[in-house]
């Protein structure tokens, strides 16, 4: 889920500890230097049975299937869409909560025939599902998303041609989703919004991407604002461009800044405080952005497959520990945990091989940090995938199986770490409004080659690695208020989040011709010969 690349690594460092970021706060104990393989704070998980539902957990934690693509969810009677990805988590006013997901159809699957969107699922107070529904129909390619401190979800098209647009989306279901233009056209990763002043921050799914942050002229109202690139400066400092046009009528977005910082194929980002994390899969990175201090670091390093994160997507923020929680997109399909204290380690294995071409997605907490959620984007089920939409026809099982399904984890999971206050209980709509940020002991800028994600004009700088020690084995309310790469048996999966080339193929021109909207973010019926 997304909640709201240099550091100066003395502001985590002073006298052998770490400071916690974004809250001032001093936590003793933490590596001096870059994140680093270990057990993490529950213990490794090798050598540990999976559980009933095929995932394999530290000691203590259980898991759940909350829906499987294709069949109805709890008594609600709704059957959960294909494809289950982003995620966020929202209070009700009654002690539940909602959960909003999106649906990752894309528009080369259905062209011309959006079929993505997002839905929700509302829990009562001892996570019982009291119903599920849609909150957003006629979009596509909805990969990943945020949540906004007002309490709206913000569905992101990933769409193939770049021309994908943001909704913004109420997760009761009593309002219709909003198309929210002024945050631009393009090939949409996530979004994260800040809750102390409402900025949006934005990656972007292009191997030549930018970090974008949206600045809204009236806070909570997203329909009107400025939109601005990041821009990395040789020392670490932090600026932002003004992006001319948004709509990339003409230019794409990310070629309006010239001199803005290249984030190779942004993933998920979240928003702690004053403070952003956001990934880049093409590099496996994991990077950290200081807002009032406008300084950049790069949390985890992952160039060259490094273990044990590997495939890095899209990421969430414990809201009590400050526990960074990233997710793989390929490899061992896992959901791996940066520690406060600077250590990296698996939390949860997806171990059936039916998982195999799959992804982790939407990783998100209730609002309380009591219940982890995150779904298998590809993960088998009952029905097949023409079935539940005729277009996208996979054949028989087992590819024809792989639908989508959801969990939940529930465990002790570690409350504020010693040396931090806990955090007040949120009344907010919100899932991390009043979290601490993550402490992540941070690598420092060396000279060196010009790393894949990096500036158009700064070049030297380069994030050292520690010495790691041996790998873990590979495994056999309402509006107005409220893959990529190579798998260890050889073979290849093209996922969809960055081309799908087999599925562009089998769309033919279609894909040659570029969406256009009207200022209502509905679909042009009547494109010209040129597709234009």
């Amino acid at each position: 889920m997304a909640l709201c690349g240099r550091f100066d690594r003395r502001v985590f460092l002073q006298g052998g500890l770490a400071v916690a970021v974004g809250a001032n706060l001093l936590v003793p104990g933490a590596a001096a230097g870059a994140a680093v393989q270990g057990l993490g704070p529950y213990g490794s998980i090798a050598g540990r049975s999976p559980d009933l539902n095929g995932l394999v957990l530290p000691e203590g934690f259980s898991s759940r299937v909350v829906a499987v693509s294709g069949d109805p969810v709890g008594p609600s009677g709704y059957e959960w869409p294909l494809f289950p990805g982003g995620a966020g988590t929202f209070v009700d006013g009654t002690g539940g909560w909602f959960y909003a997901c999106n649906s990752a159809v894309y528009d080369y699957l259905t062209p011309w025939k959006p079929m993505g969107g997002a839905s929700a699922v509302h829990f009562g107070s001892s996570g019982e599902v009291l119903d599920a529904y849609r909150i957003l129909e006629g979009s596509h390619s909805n990969r990943d998303g945020g949540s906004t401190p007002w309490g709206t979800w913000l569905s992101c098209e990933q769409d193939f041609d770049g021309d994908g647009i943001v909704w913004e989306c109420d997760p009761s279901g009593l309002e219709p989703a909003v198309a929210r233009v002024a945050m631009g056209h393009r090939r949409h990763g996530a979004a994260a919004v800040s809750p102390v002043d409402g900025i949006t921050y934005l990656t972007e799914a292009e191997r030549d991407g930018l970090l974008y942050r949206f600045t809204p002229d009236e806070f909570g109202d997203l329909s009107a604002g400025r939109l601005e690139a990041m821009i990395l400066a040789a020392d670490g400092t932090v600026s932002w461009g003004l992006v001319p046009d948004p709509s990339g009528g003409e230019v794409p977005t990310r070629e309006q800044v010239p001199e803005a910082f290249v984030t190779a194929v942004g993933g998920g980002i979240s928003c702690q405080g004053d403070w952003i994390w956001f990934t880049t899969s093409l590099d496996n990175r994991v990077h950290a952005v200081d807002l009032v201090n406008g300084r950049y670091e790069m949390a985890w390093d992952g160039v060259g497959n490094r273990q044990p994160l590997v495939g890095i997507a899209a990421l969430t923020v414990a809201p009590l520990s400050g526990d960074l929680y990233v997710a793989e997109d390929r490899g061992d399909m896992e959901l791996v945990l940066i520690s406060p204290e600077g250590e990296v380690a698996p939390f949860a294995r997806f171990i059936d091989p039916t998982h195999r071409l799959s992804e982790v997605t939407g990783p998100c907490f209730d609002p309380m940090g009591d219940r982890l959620y995150f779904s298998s984007l590809r993960g088998p089920g009952n029905r097949l995938t023409r079935d539940i939409i005729s277009e996208v026809d996979w054949g028989d099982a087992p590819e024809g199986l792989m639908v989508g399904v959801t969990y939940e984890v529930t465990g002790p999971f570690r409350k504020a770490l010693p040396g931090m206050d806990a955090p007040v209980a949120q009344a907010s709509a919100q899932t991390s409004a009043t979290a601490p940020s993550p402490v992540v002991s941070v690598a420092t800028a060396q000279p060196g080659p010009t790393p894949t994600t990096g500036s158009r004009v700064v070049s030297g700088v380069q994030a050292t690695t520690a010495v790691l020690p041996p790998p873990v084995p590979e495994p056999s309310s309402t509006l107005a208020g409220t893959g990529q790469g190579n798998y260890p048996d050889g073979s290849t999966w093209l996922g969809p989040g960055l081309a799908l080339v087999a599925g562009a193929a089998a769309v033919g021109g279609v894909l040659a011709l570029r969406r256009r909207r009207d200022t209502s973010g509905a679909l042009d019926e009547n494109p010209g010969e040129d597709g234009s």
